[in-house]
């Protein structure tokens, strides 16, 4: 999370919390009334009155319409955030249960792995979830394996340390056996065991491979130029997040910008936030929304990322300590492939 918001003193924070909790809970303006039950402040209404006018002047509070209650602002929900501490508590024992479970059975493929984990991130917080795929250029090859489809056709499997596998059909000069084939998979992963996919592209060093080994290895090189593959779970939730049909669609349709949503995420890692907050995400159509990401580690190396999206009024701290227990769980599902 970012630092270095504005000091408040102890009471207008109180008070802000309250409202920003209030607001988070029941989607409606906050009045002095529930600040004073909720903070617990020993002051009158008319103080605590004077404290939400105090920070609406100050623009962390916002008063829609001519409603006596208050709401948060992008300024006030960005200091709720940057004042949270420890999270962790925030998720009840049977979420944790639930990710336990599922990490301790899943047995799929990365693909289905990182698909079914973006549904249980979904799930767990009504919020649409995002989970990025390792990168290919930084993953490393464990091993390549070669299927004879027909005499001429052969598909490669291309298998990384982090659980992906890369599949390539490919179509040969000349007819080739299943020894011949055992052969040069062998070559092939003895060649390019522990080295990074971008090493699929050394044309000197397959040219002194032998001629099938070669043509596979040409016939491989540019797997490590595929763009990071994108899951998005619970897009249909977003119908029910926000008031407006054109905010809808405009939700949905960045959610389908595969390339947009990962440089997203990136960009905001990049800068040293989990949290960006309305127009912090620099896109838009999320003017009304935040978006909490997180990276996840294989090896103690960061190779991917997750994250969720929801309305600007979402629960932070629950939504703060899925996103943490799910990219850990996943880190460490991933390094023990």
């Amino acid at each position: 999370m970012r630092t270095g918001s504005e000091t408040l003193s102890a009471r207008k924070a109180a008070v802000l919390r309250a409202v920003v909790e209030g607001y988070i809970s029941t989607t409606q303006p906050v009045g002095s009334t529930h600040v004073s039950e909720m903070a617990d402040l020993a002051v009158s209404p008319a103080t605590v009155r004077n404290e939400m006018l105090a920070l609406e002047q100050a623009g962390y509070l916002s008063q829609p319409h001519t409603s006596a209650g208050r709401i948060p602002t992008e300024k006030g929900y960005r200091h709720f955030v940057d004042s949270l501490t420890d999270v962790s508590g925030t998720l009840g024992r049977s979420e944790h249960r639930q990710v336990r479970a599922f990490f301790d059975t899943t047995r799929s493929e990365l693909e289905q792995m990182l698909a079914d984990t973006s549904a249980l991130l979904a799930d767990l917080t009504a919020y649409a979830a995002l989970v990025v795929a390792p990168q290919h250029s930084s993953a490393t090859i464990r091993s390549v394996n070669l299927v004879d489809l027909s005499e001429r056709l052969v598909l490669a499997l291309v298998v990384y340390e982090n659980g992906s596998v890369d599949k390539r059909t490919i179509e040969m000069d000349q007819p080739v056996d299943s020894v011949e084939l055992a052969r040069a998979a062998t070559t092939l992963t003895e060649f390019l065991d522990g080295r990074p996919a971008t090493a699929l592209r050394d044309r000197g060093a397959a040219s002194r491979l032998a001629p099938l080994a070669a043509q596979i290895m040409g016939s491989l090189a540019d797997l490590s130029d595929v763009d990071e593959q994108l899951y998005v779970g619970g897009a249909a939730s977003v119908a029910g997040l926000f008031d407006a049909a054109d905010t809808v669609r405009s939700v949905l349709g960045i959610l389908e910008k595969q390339l947009v949503v990962v440089s997203l995420v990136r960009d905001i890692l990049d800068r040293g936030l989990t949290v960006a907050i309305g127009s912090e995400t620099g896109v838009a159509p999320l003017a009304e929304c935040s978006l909490i990401v997180a990276p996840y580690e294989v090896a103690g190396q960061p190779v991917g990322s997750i994250g969720v999206l929801g309305p600007t009024r979402m629960n932070y701290p629950q939504a703060l300590a899925a996103v943490a227990v799910v990219s850990q769980k996943l880190g460490d599902r991933l390094s023990y492939t």
